[in-house]
């Protein structure tokens, strides 16, 4: 008995360092890579925006694990001359606050954005999404077309895959996982492992000079935006298999970029399907291009969203 009562003191011990040093690893996070923006409230749930420059509207959503940081490194200041551009936390990412502990789904968080540009004066844009963010996007303009001007999809998970969930998103989105595995990560983990992943997703191309340090791993790290993106991650399949019959109603420009070396979200499953689904959609392959479109051919990109502007006769 003794040595159980030992044994689980120094658990209790463990634990209690363990909640300290997570604590401490996401205050730093918050002082090193504050806010860019302002926030705005949805249904009491506060949401980072940034809206810099005029001109046509564009929304800029960032995919899994990730922040608004991906985009106002670079292509936000590429854009912003002609461009009013408002670029954004998804739910429960960055310094946005989840919508609920469920995870929210790509409809939700469409569903929520489109309330919260608005209340920057943003009521038909072009709509940006990247990687998990072009889900989200497609999501926007199949829920709201009164309310989406144009897509720039760039890598975008649009349809179904057969890959199974990999053990990390399983144990992560599983309520064990959420209530013991995210605590120990955010505590225990150096930002260096997400500078590694951070690496993966670049390639073929190196990670650029200064985006480890600008990115913020430990806003990534967070326990808000683990436990978040876990979910996230585990429900996007059964939600996009649901969205691939509205594409076919989609009735605005569409511009797709994609990497034919992106080994994340592979071109043939996803891209390539997709133009041949919305009626007039055009497709960019992007020879000897990796996940990150917009890092590795950022004037590509630029001149992706001006064709669609274009389109839509915006400019």
């Amino acid at each position: 008995m003794k040595i159980f009562l030992i044994l689980l003191g120094l658990l209790a011990l463990f634990w209690g360092v363990t909640l300290w040093k997570a604590a401490r690893h996401e205050a730093r996070a918050q002082v090193t890579h504050p806010p860019l923006g302002q926030f705005v409230t949805i249904d009491g749930v506060r949401l980072h925006l940034h809206q810099v420059g005029q001109g046509p509207d564009i929304v800029l959503i960032h995919g899994a694990s990730g922040n608004m940081r991906d985009f106002t490194m670079d292509l936000v200041g590429r854009l912003s001359d002609r461009y009013r551009v408002t670029v954004l936390d998804r739910p429960g990412l960055g310094h946005s606050e989840r919508l609920d502990g469920d995870g929210a789904t790509i409809f939700e968080q469409a569903d929520v954005l489109v309330r919260a540009v608005a209340q920057l004066g943003v009521e038909r844009p072009l709509v940006l999404g990247h990687s998990y963010g072009g889900a989200v996007a497609l999501a926007w303009a199949t829920r709201h077309p009164d309310a989406t001007a144009g897509l720039i999809l760039l890598a975008a998970a649009s349809n179904p895959w057969d890959t199974p969930l990999s053990t990390y998103y399983k144990v992560l989105s599983h309520p064990l996982g959420q209530a013991l595995a995210v605590p120990m990560l955010t505590a225990w983990v150096p930002d260096r492992v997400v500078t590694d992943a951070i690496a993966e997703v670049f390639a073929p191309q190196p990670t650029p000079e200064g985006y480890v340090d600008y990115f913020g791993a430990g806003l990534t790290l967070q326990r808000r935006a683990l436990r978040e993106n876990a979910l996230q991650r585990a429900s996007v399949l059964e939600e996009i298999t649901a969205m691939v019959s509205d594409y076919t109603a989609l009735d605005l420009p569409v511009e797709i970029l994609h990497g034919d070396a992106d080994t994340t979200v592979w071109l043939r499953i996803h891209s390539e399907p997709l133009s041949r689904q919305i009626t007039g959609a055009n497709l960019v392959v992007m020879e000897g291009v990796g996940h990150s479109p917009h890092h590795a051919e950022p004037e590509m990109v630029v001149a992706a969203i001006d064709r669609a502007a274009a389109r839509a006769g915006l400019n």
